[in-house]
């Protein structure tokens, strides 16, 4: 079961964390497994508040009026809505529930953006409202828009485009449906104001955001002349998160395959995250800004500017990076022909990539009974051992049940009772595909507060559902 000598197996270490590493070695983490008898996330709040202040300055620094709302798919917990009530940052939503956590926990109508391919009338109407900006996906949409805001009060829009390179998009309208949508709201301007156009776009790439960012520029100069306001454009989320270092990820590329997953199980590269990125976060945003859309004319910020035009952004996984981890319980080790089968106290579905076909490959980090994480000394009294591999099982009666396939190289062999840390959790992977299957409790989330130097922690205000 030891690592063979001379063939390293491909390993994915997370981006050093010291404020992180410094919770973990603190003792919470085996408190709250004991207190709790099952998996948690851990909710790092601070680090939300600095994401959130790094698109905001993004967006000063190049002297561009912006909105930035945090897509609330990406973590269901309610701490972010109530730091976003708090700092400034608006909300996207897309059904009726998301919207009235959003205002539950403080957020102004006016700083949400509601969104989805096709909205419930309860959805629409919540949102004309409360002031909320109504993305509309669909003409039928925009007629029933219409009609309720003639009913109660006027309501506000963006026209989603879609774009004409995804021809089979279920998000936004092609040109012939935005010709005839912008002519509807001309006729009913005393009814419905129609702010401006946004766009769904998948991946992670800014040249086309910048290049459609520029055609919604025109679009908003061919809709004044036709007496709308459009004021403003939404690019939408997609700016992607830098979980590893260039070289472990290229690394990993190079060496992963099929032996090196429990049972053979091949991932196509193409299928993974791109666990390195060389432009993330809020420098995704800045490098938008800094591009020709088109690659002609002057760069998207000055264009913004002369227009007088504000750009809206959505970001969820961006604005979570390092604001979490998920922690799991070792019930049980296996051994099989040269690595072994951990089986932990939750499911692979609170370590949600494989949802998207994909696995989650940041390395999880061992912490003992000890607490210390597993190097190359002991943990407390135990032997440091020898280096072992080991796949990752969940607590259910599926083969498939996995929270890792791989076989992750361990510096001692875990034992029942260790916890599993796996880092930089809380964009998607904690609850996108959550089920209390074989009424298993679903984990909680814990809000851990260090602003003062000291370690506090409180369960978060979001009722478990």
């Amino acid at each position: 079961m030891a690592v063979t000598p001379g063939a390293p197996p491909p390993s994915l270490p997370a981006h050093p964390d010291p404020r992180l590493d410094a919770v973990l070695r603190g003792g919470l983490p085996h408190r709250l497994a004991h207190a709790f008898g099952g998996p948690f996330h851990l909710l790092l709040p601070d680090r939300f508040d600095a994401n959130a202040a790094a698109f905001h300055t993004a967006l000063a620094d190049s002297g561009v009026e912006g909105r930035v709302h945090y897509a609330k798919k990406a973590n269901k917990a309610a701490v972010w809505i109530e730091r976003c009530a708090i700092n400034g940052t608006g909300v996207d939503v897309a059904s009726l529930g998301e919207l009235r956590e959003a205002l539950g926990h403080g957020v102004r109508g006016e700083d949400i953006v509601v969104t989805g391919p096709a909205k419930a009338d309860d959805l629409l109407r919540t949102a004309v409202l409360h002031g909320c900006l109504l993305t509309v996906d669909a003409l039928d949409e925009l007629d029933r828009v219409t009609a309720l805001a003639a009913a109660t009060r006027p309501a506000r829009l963006l026209l989603r485009r879609r774009p004409p390179a995804a021809r089979y998009s279920r998000f936004g309208l092609d040109d012939t449906e935005l010709a005839f949508a912008l002519r509807t709201c001309a006729a009913a301007a005393g009814t419905v104001r129609t702010e401006g156009f946004s766009f769904h776009l998948t991946g992670y790439a800014t040249r086309p955001r910048a290049d459609l960012a520029g055609e919604l520029v025109d679009l908003c100069l061919t809709a004044r002349t036709m007496g709308l306001p459009a004021d403003r454009i939404g690019i939408g989320g997609g700016f992607a998160v830098d979980y590893a270092a260039a070289a472990d990820w290229e690394r990993f590329l190079a060496r992963q395959g099929p032996d090196d997953y429990h049972a053979g199980k091949s991932f196509p590269a193409a299928a993974f995250y791109p666990y390195h990125s060389p432009v993330a976060g809020a420098d995704a945003l800045r490098e938008i800004l800094a591009t020709r859309p088109g690659g002609r004319g002057a760069p998207l910020a000055d264009r913004l500017r002369a227009a007088g035009i504000t750009l809206l952004t959505e970001p969820g996984r961006a604005l979570l990076d390092r604001a979490g981890c998920t922690v799991f319980r070792v019930q049980g080790v296996k051994d099989r022909s040269g690595y072994a089968i951990l089986t932990v106290d939750g499911t692979s579905l609170s370590l949600s990539e494989q949802w998207f076909g994909s696995e989650y490959l940041p390395d999880p980090v061992l912490l003992p009974a000890g607490d210390r994480p597993v190097g190359g000394r002991p943990a407390g009294d135990r032997p440091a051992g020898r280096p072992v591999r080991a796949c990752v099982g969940g607590a259910t009666c599926l083969e498939t049940d996995l929270l890792t396939w791989r076989k992750v190289a361990f510096p001692a062999r875990p034992e029942p009772g260790d916890l599993l840390v796996y880092p930089n959790t809380a964009g998607y992977q904690m609850d996108s595909n959550e089920s209390p299957f074989h009424d298993l409790p679903l984990p909680p989330k814990v809000v851990v507060d260090t602003a003062d130097g000291r370690v506090r922690w409180r369960l978060d205000r979001r009722p478990a559902r």
